[in-house]
Order: structure tokens, then C-alpha cells, then sequence
């Protein structure tokens, strides 16, 4: 069965498998920063254009780490970044949604990704501590002052983003997703039903599934690894999808990206499906 190749997200079209940065300075041991530039500048040269990014991701560093690899950017190259989650210290996270330093948050990342305009700016996480009409409030300012084109969420639940639909355009849904991890079903089908990509973060489960011997067997039928099959998998799953693998090797890169080009039989994909049951 044939993956359709790009995705509209809002007036943005890219190709529907994208990177996710956030290996590029997490988790260890990290590459050296000759490395870590290559491998982002690796991944356009393979026609990624859409790469997503955070400002929690290295405190900062992973937004700049982007622009000194890739600036000044080509013209089709969607940057995606998220505000709204904080690091109190390496290994804890912190929803924090006033609109004050949300606003704050997004003004840090133009600066750091030496942008005017961000492409997409998503929440990273809803504060609970927080009215969501006010979080969502403050990214909707910023999308009036030009400083935001278009606006997304992250782990979110359907009930949520019929509110925040009601109160802003949303576009773009960023859920932990997966082929065994498949909590986010029913957001899936709403994005579906109303046009919205969804971005699955995690979407090889930091390869914890991939020794599975239904998973093993489809990718040596396919000529192809059991990573490309987890990500095939997910282009087929969904026309909205845009799966974000990310690492640091440049190998493991140009693998996942050639499972854009994956093509699965309706047998192999009817047998994937049972893969998420195995628990």
C-alpha cells in the first residue's frame, strides 16, 4: 500500500516524516557539537523539512544548536517548537502555562532559532495550575503580533482539544504514540475527522519493541529493519500522521528516513495491528 508523501499542516506542506532534535543535545552520551551540526544538516540534505524542537530541550541549547546548523533556512524548512515545560533540574519536568512567561518563552525561542515568525508553536504540556483559555490566550496574542504562524498541542486529549479548538485555529496535535503504545487512538481518529496532523513523539518507544518476532518477520519479508517497519507502520496508520524520530547518529537517520519510502502489503499491516495487543 502507497504512503502519501507530504501533509498539509495549516498553509504548511511538508513531508510526512520528520526529525525530532531533541537527541541532538539529550541523553547521553551526546556527540560533540561538529557532530550534532552535521547530523542536522544531514537530514535536510535527505529533504526532511520539518524538524521539531523545544525550548526545554538542553535548556535552550537545542533551539540554538538548529540555527547555527541550519540558518539561514531554506525556504521550504518548517522549524517546530514548543513552549510551556520547564526543567527545574535534568531529570524533572514542570508544566508552566501563565501567560506571562509562556509569552516570554516564545520571544527566547525566535531569538534563539533567529527567526521573526515561528512556523509552528505548540504547548508543550497544558498547566493544570493554569485557565487553558488563558495559555491558550497568550500563544493566540502572539500569533495576532506575527510572532507565531500557526499553533499546536501536545499530550492532549480529545475533550481538550475541542476546548481549545473553540478558542483558537488548532493545527497540529504532538502525542507520545506508537506501534505498541497506542493510548492517543481516539485523538487520532478526531485529527482525522477534522484535518489536524498528528505528530507522534516516540515513535519507535526508544526501540523497545523491536526485537518483537512478528516485527522481525514483516521487516525481513520487507527487505527493510524493524525500525523502518514501526515507522511504515505509522505513515500507514494514518494519512494525518507525521512521525518525528529522532537520534544522533547520521546511520540511523538516513534508516529512518527511508521508511518514507516503505511500502507494506495489507497483509503485513493486518498483522502489525496485532502487535499492539501483545502486551
Amino acid at each position: 500500500m502507497q504512503i502519501e508523501p507530504t501533509l498539509r499542516i495549516g498553509e504548511l506542506t511538508v513531508h510526512r516524516l520528520g526529525f525530532g532534535a531533541m537527541r541532538l543535545t539529550e541523553f547521553r552520551p551526546v556527540r560533540d557539537r561538529t557532530e550534532q551540526i552535521k547530523v542536522a544538516r544531514r537530514a535536510v540534505e535527505l529533504g526532511v523539512d520539518f524538524i521539531d524542537t523545544a525550548d526545554a530541550y538542553g535548556v535552550g541549547a537545542n533551539e540554538e544548536l538548529l540555527a547555527e546548523a541550519l540558518h539561514p533556512y531554506s525556504e521550504n524548512l518548517v522549524i517546530a517548537t514548543k513552549v510551556g515545560h520547564t526543567r527545574p533540574s535534568p531529570s524533572e519536568w514542570k508544566p508552566v502555562g501563565r501567560p506571562e512567561y509562556l509569552r516570554q518563552a516564545a520571544e527566547l525561542s525566535l531569538r534563539r532559532l533567529r527567526l521573526e515568525r515561528i512556523d509552528l508553536l505548540q504547548l508543550h504540556r497544558v498547566d493544570p495550575l493554569v485557565p487553558f483559555a488563558d495559555q491558550l490566550g497568550a500563544l493566540a496574542q502572539l500569533q495576532a503580533e506575527g510572532k507565531v504562524w500557526h499553533i499546536g498541542l501536545s499530550e492532549v486529549t480529545v475533550e481538550q482539544l475541542e476546548q481549545a479548538r473553540a478558542m483558537v485555529d488548532i493545527v497540529s496535535v504532538q502525542n507520545r504514540y506508537n506501534l505498541t503504545d497506542r493510548e492517543h487512538d481516539p485523538v487520532i481518529e478526531y485529527c482525522e475527522l477534522h484535518g489536524i496532523a498528528f505528530v507522534p513523539w516516540l515513535p519507535i518507544a526508544n526501540g523497545d519493541h523491536l526485537a518483537r518476532p512478528l516485527l522481525v518477520e514483516i521487516a525481513t519479508e520487507a527487505g527493510a529493519t524493524p525500525a523502518q517497519v514501526s515507522l511504515a507502520w505509522l505513515l500507514h496508520r494514518s494519512p494525518m500522521m507525521v512521525p518525528i524520530p529522532g537520534t544522533s547518529s547520521e546511520a540511523h537517520l538516513v534508516e529512518n528516513v527511508a521508511a518514507a519510502q516503505l511500502e507494506l502489503t495489507a497483509d503485513q499491516l493486518d498483522r502489525l495491528d496485532s502487535v499492539g495487543s501483545e502486551r
